[in-house]
């Protein structure tokens, strides 16, 4: 048979206690953007109702769950298991990414091992997670840009209803992307932009300011200069007091 390019094989592990069903169906879209969800479990106790949410679509998305008995109360057995298996699967030798769905910094040091073996770790948690499991994942996604009326349903332009932060919050950290890209004249490529913001913030998101196009966001926050180049790139730079500028065509 010819070569194919095959997408990247990729571990999903859940943590039940620490992830709401309500994500499962963007979340799944959402990782289906990654590679493919080669494994697909979830960590949890069953025997409870909490889970029921859980229990209703396993067969939607075609997650094994992993009963997790609490035997001693305090102690979270799902959590031992997810990493013993986690470490399993890192071993076997057969995955390209790992999906790590909490918004439990107990999986920090989880995640850093996972690229230490030079394998990209993704992480999945609300924005009350942690900092540290948010900076060791290679990229770190708010799980409320995942709900169904988030950002992901939104005509590209529009916003969605409750965005996580201002637009004006993105305002430094693009700014600080732009000061470390090389540049004379201070313009960019909103491309490269991108990327280095990827790799400077993990959990760097448009939709978390509400746009899904980094360059509806870069608009909304008003304080860069947009160039539009030939062959339908774009260019931005900051804006100054001196000489301001509209978006040129």
């Amino acid at each position: 048979m010819p070569n194919e390019t095959r997408s990247a094989r990729l571990a999903v592990l859940i943590d039940a206690d620490n992830a709401s069903a309500k994500i499962a169906d963007g979340l799944f879209e959402e990782i289906a953007k990654i590679g493919e969800a080669s494994v697909r479990r979830l960590y949890g106790d069953f025997s409870g109702p909490h889970m029921k949410g859980w229990s209703a679509i396993l067969s939607k998305h075609a997650i094994i769950p992993q009963q997790q008995f609490a035997y001693t109360p305090g102690k979270n057995a799902s959590d031992i298991a997810l990493v013993i298996d986690a470490m399993d699967l890192l071993h076997s030798g057969r995955f390209d990414g790992f999906c790590l769905v909490s918004s439990d910094s107990d999986f920090t040091r989880l995640a850093a091992r996972i690229r230490e073996q030079g394998i990209d770790a993704f992480g999945f948690g609300e924005q009350k997670t942690p900092e540290s499991f948010r900076q060791a994942c290679r990229r770190f996604i708010y799980t409320e840009n995942l709900l169904p009326t988030a950002a992901a349903n939104a005509p590209d332009a529009a916003k969605p209803e409750k965005p996580l932060q201002p637009p004006s919050a993105a305002t430094p950290i693009i700014r600080k992307v732009i000061a470390q890209m090389e540049s004379e004249d201070g313009w960019v490529a909103l491309g490269g932009v991108g990327n280095q913001l990827a790799n400077l913030a993990s959990d760097f998101d448009p939709r978390t300011f509400g746009f899904r196009k980094l360059s509806d966001l870069v608009r909304k926050t008003n304080a860069f200069e947009i160039e539009h180049v030939e062959g339908g790139g774009m260019r931005i730079r900051v804006k100054t007091t001196s000489s301001p500028k509209e978006e040129k065509r």
